[in-house]
């Protein structure tokens, strides 16, 4: 096992503590695939969720594992959306189930175990509210001092709430989430933490179990397309990694297309992608209602575009409007209650369906990254305000009415 430079191919040792390459480029991680020996029964019996993937995980010491049962999270059949979209197979992936309420729990029990190996005593991250959640809890597992950095005033109550709680050391600063990343980059350079946003290539080896799993809970047949919200860019990259090493060792016969979803007010990639390019245009100020891919300048923007180019799949923006629209009929036709950057990814699949790019006869998995209650101000919003009534009388009308 080793940290591969994705640019230049330099590599590191797993145990040197280093976030990018000398040249600038971003790391993966590279196991010795050849001398894994894993076949579709090597599953049954073992524990669900994310340790249950060992051999194709960086920590082998059990010890050294924190964990909170993260993983295992429903794989919903979505009959009622199947007949509104008018899609033959349709399925979502809800990420909110994790212990935290986010996708983010997959990466952080990988990195805080790391940590642990590495024996590093304090952690922390740039957040738009998801990631200090998730670290904030797995640190505090594992006894280890968190520092959060937060864009001032642009972090979801209900995010906000859990990081505090946890205990971490909660900062804001005044820019947005671009300008905290880089602020907790040079507190990491000197050392002073150990970094665990999705730039850390260890992080995304516990967010490409999401990819196992989908694998697994379609009895080993792969979608022809998966659907994920796009931000910092690490998730959609991981997922494919994940869908590539199950592929590489032969448990898996074919692999999917990966569609990247941003907002219309922070669509970097989706411009890179629609211009043919391998890189971005940053955005000085990005700005939607989806918190949680609200980023101008996403760090995994090159493995996010790879794995679109390499799937054959696609990137499209939505507008706020449409993410709130996604929201509500995710949650009116199937129940399930999502974060609005989680619902991006049934706008986006409506959006697509509308233009074409998306068969539909197509069996498809979107990704939701994130319980709706990580955002109720938003919720609340954009829901028709609760009906007041005075006395039972009223009540009788307005129900019958």
């Amino acid at each position: 096992m080793k940290q591969r430079c994705i640019e230049c191919g330099k590599e590191y040792n797993v145990n040197e503590v280093v976030y990018t390459c000398e040249c600038g480029g971003l790391l993966e991680i590279i196991y010795d695939y050849d001398s894994i020996e894993l076949d579709r029964d090597s599953f049954k019996g073992r524990e669900f969720g994310v340790w249950r993937y060992i051999e194709l995980l960086p920590v082998k010491d059990k010890d050294k594992i924190v964990s909170l049962k993260e993983g295992n999270t429903p794989l919903y059949r979505c009959k009622n959306l199947e007949k509104e979209l008018g899609i033959k197979e349709l399925y979502v992936k809800n990420e909110g189930a994790n212990p935290t309420g986010s996708f983010k729990d997959r990466g952080m029990t990988v990195g805080v175990s790391l940590a642990n190996v590495l024996g590093v005593d304090v952690v922390g991250c740039a957040s738009t509210g998801n990631t200090s959640a998730s670290l904030a809890a797995y640190s505090a597992k594992a006894n280890k001092k968190c520092i959060v950095l937060l864009p001032e005033g642009k972090v979801a109550l209900g995010k906000l709430a859990q990081a505090m709680f946890y205990g971490a050391m909660v900062i804001e600063i005044a820019g947005n989430f671009d300008k905290a990343l880089e602020m907790v980059r040079k507190l990491a350079e000197n050392k002073y933490l150990y970094l665990l946003n999705s730039v850390n290539p260890f992080r995304l080896e516990g967010q490409k179990t999401i990819g196992f799993e989908i694998a697994e809970q379609l009895n080993w047949d792969v979608p022809d397309r998966v659907v994920v919200p796009v931000g910092n860019a690490g998730n959609i990259s991981a997922i494919w990694k994940g869908f590539k090493e199950f592929y590489k060792i032969g448990l898996i016969d074919n692999l999917p297309k990966m569609t990247g979803i941003q907002a219309e007010g922070a669509k970097p990639i989706v411009e890179a992608f629609k211009r043919g390019d391998k890189d971005i245009k940053p955005y000085d100020n990005p700005e939607t209602v989806a918190t949680a891919i609200r980023i101008g300048n996403p760090v995994n923007a090159k493995k996010a575009l790879d794995a679109i180019y390499s799937s054959n799949g696609y990137a499209e923006s939505v507008s706020d409007e449409e993410i709130l629209e996604a929201q509500k009929l995710l949650a009116r036709r199937e129940g399930i209650f999502v974060e609005p950057a989680s619902a991006s990814s049934i706008a986006g699949l409506k959006k697509l369906l509308e233009e074409g790019v998306i068969d539909r006869d197509e069996r498809v998995v979107c990704i939701t990254t994130g319980h709706g209650l990580k955002d109720p101000d938003t919720a609340i919003k954009a829901c028709e305000k609760p009906i007041k009534v005075k006395d039972m009388d009223e009540l009788l009308k307005i129900i019958k009415n």
